[in-house]
């Protein structure tokens, strides 16, 4: 059984940073694809960022040159780096590993980008 666990979310003022963290257990990691995905009030889960196992990246057109997605296989964590944060950035993030027909989620972690 694959667990995902969330962590680095908090509160920030525009145009702040937060690191996000994904752990995961289980053995697969290496060969699934990460993504980090988030949802506001209101709208639908939307994928922020995605890592393929060869370290392939694609990013929402909204964070590109702000958030960058990395992952280190050896500790099976992916990571998501959020620069010049704002205030529409704020959503709970989700991390998501993806392989064929396994698909596990997070519990998810908020951040909250306000003045």
């Amino acid at each position: 059984q694959v667990q995902l666990v969330e962590s680095g979310g908090g509160s920030v003022q525009p145009g702040g940073s937060l690191r996000l963290s994904c752990a995961a257990s289980g053995s697969i990691f290496r060969i699934s694809t990460m993504g980090w995905y988030r949802q506001a009030p209101g709208n639908q889960r939307e994928l922020v960022a995605a890592i393929t196992p060869g370290g392939t990246t694609n990013y929402a057109d909204s964070v590109k040159g702000r958030f960058t997605i990395s992952r280190d296989n050896a500790k099976n964590t992916v990571f998501l780096q959020m620069n010049s944060l704002k205030s529409e950035d704020t959503a709970v993030y989700y991390c998501r590993m993806s392989r064929g027909s396994y698909d596990y989620w997070g519990q998810g972690t908020q951040v909250t980008v306000s003045s």
